[in-house]
Parts: C-alpha cells; sequence; structure tokens
C-alpha cells in the first residue's frame, strides 16, 4: 500500500485552529483505511502533550504510544493552508501552512517523520508544497520523502 496517494491531499483548506487542522489530517487517514478513528483523538492528546510544530511553517501531527495498535497500515496525508493556523500560542504565534498526518506500523513513523523533517528543512521545498495548485505537485516534490 502506498504511504502517500493523491486522495490523500486536500489542497486549499481553510482551518482556523490547530485542532481543526489536525482532525482534517486524522480524517484524510481514516477515509484512506490506515488508521481506526479513535486514532484522531491521540494524535489531538499528543499535540496537548507536545506540539507537533516543526518550524518552517510545518507541522506533523501523529498518534501516542497508545495508539499503535489502531494503525492498519502506514500512511500519510498532506492538508494545505494557505491561509496558515497558528500552532502555538497568541503570545508566541507558530504558524503553519502544510499539515502532514502521519500513521507507521513499528517503527515506520519515525522514517517517515524523520524524511518529511529533512525534506522540510530547506523552506524553498516548503515554498513548494505550500504555492502547489494540484495534488501532482505535491506528490511529485514528495516523491522519495516517503
Amino acid at each position: 500500500m502506498e504511504i502517500l496517494k493523491k486522495e490523500n491531499i486536500r489542497l486549499n483548506q481553510a482551518v482556523l485552529t490547530k485542532e481543526e487542522a489536525i482532525r482534517r489530517a486524522g480524517e484524510v487517514l481514516v477515509e484512506a483505511g490506515y488508521v481506526e478513528e479513535k486514532y484522531i483523538e491521540e494524535m489531538l492528546q499528543r499535540e496537548e502533550n507536545l506540539t507537533t510544530y516543526m518550524g518552517n511553517f510545518i507541522a506533523i501531527p501523529h498518534g501516542t504510544e497508545n495508539s499503535k495498535d489502531m494503525i492498519n497500515h502506514s500512511g500519510l496525508s498532506v492538508i494545505q493552508i494557505p491561509g496558515g493556523v497558528n500552532f502555538g500560542t497568541e503570545k508566541d504565534e507558530k504558524i503553519v501552512t502544510v499539515v502532514f498526518g502521519i500513521a507507521g506500523i513499528g517503527n515506520e513513523h519515525l522514517d517517515i517523520l524523520s524524511n518529511i523533517a529533512i525534506y522540510c528543512s530547506e523552506i524553498e521545498n516548503v515554498v513548494k508544497l505550500a504555492d502547489a495548485t494540484t495534488e501532482e505537485e505535491i506528490l511529485a516534490a514528495l516523491e522519495g520523502v516517503e
């Protein structure tokens, strides 16, 4: 099973809160059959415990240790938020324009996380994702990352 498919990418999303962004990323994972619906609550719990904001306008929400049995297959969702959403606080804004929802069997989530973080450490790569107008552009940009 592919980790990232065209159907797992949502372009031009408008969300008001980080919770809404995380839910949207999780819903895509559920719809694709990667995870059980309960996984979304674990993604929100992870964010409460430790932010998934990674810098460079990206966040990588994923489940907690307790969510391992809720994962059917390793998968990835991409939510593009051109208007940005704050993953920080009112005083310390952390604006995110691309959210990667991830689920990984065993230690695969570490590989996926690491590959995305390395790719997105180059701001030009994040700009490509944020400015993409088609799912194919995002797939092409992320080729080899998953």
